[in-house]
């Protein structure tokens, strides 16, 4: 899918999959299409200083609209709320254990093993990268000194 760049381009990516434009919809994807991975309380609190109100109930129901036309895919955190995205090229995801930051990763997944799962048509697969960021790594570089 090509970038998203301006609000025109929001709304014409809205349109290309059939969603009517309306102000909750155009400033929630503008909030994604800004970058990074957010969670709903995130995605809610940005859209609505602009919009003034909204809650974080047709948030969801936003993105699960989002997700069911491929604007925006959903990466789910152990233990922490899921992020969104604005979906584009395929990639992997790097996860922070400490804060739960997530990073794109450029990176094919691998195939699986010749010889298993034998009767399965695979389409696709999933790498995630866990660690600690730079930040946390950093932080704990800092605590370890300190001590």
């Amino acid at each position: 899918m090509e970038e998203l760049t301006g609000r025109e381009a929001v709304i014409q990516r809205l349109r290309d999959v059939g969603l009517r434009v309306t102000g909750p919809r155009l400033e929630v994807l503008t909030v994604l299409a800004a970058g990074g991975h957010l969670d709903v309380e995130a995605i809610t609190a940005t859209a609505r200083e602009r919009l003034g109100t909204l809650t974080s109930q047709a948030v969801y129901e936003m993105l699960r609209h989002f997700q069911e036309t491929g604007l925006v895919g959903k990466f789910d955190r152990p233990g922490l709320p899921a992020v969104f995205e604005i979906s584009g090229p395929p990639h992997q995801h790097a996860l922070c254990l400490r804060c739960g930051r997530v990073e794109n990763v450029t990176a094919t997944a691998p195939a699986p093993p010749r010889g298993s799962l034998p009767e399965w048509q695979v389409s696709d697969a999933e790498v995630v990268f866990k660690g600690l960021c730079p930040d946390c790594r950093a932080a704990s570089e800092e605590t370890a000194g300190a001590v």
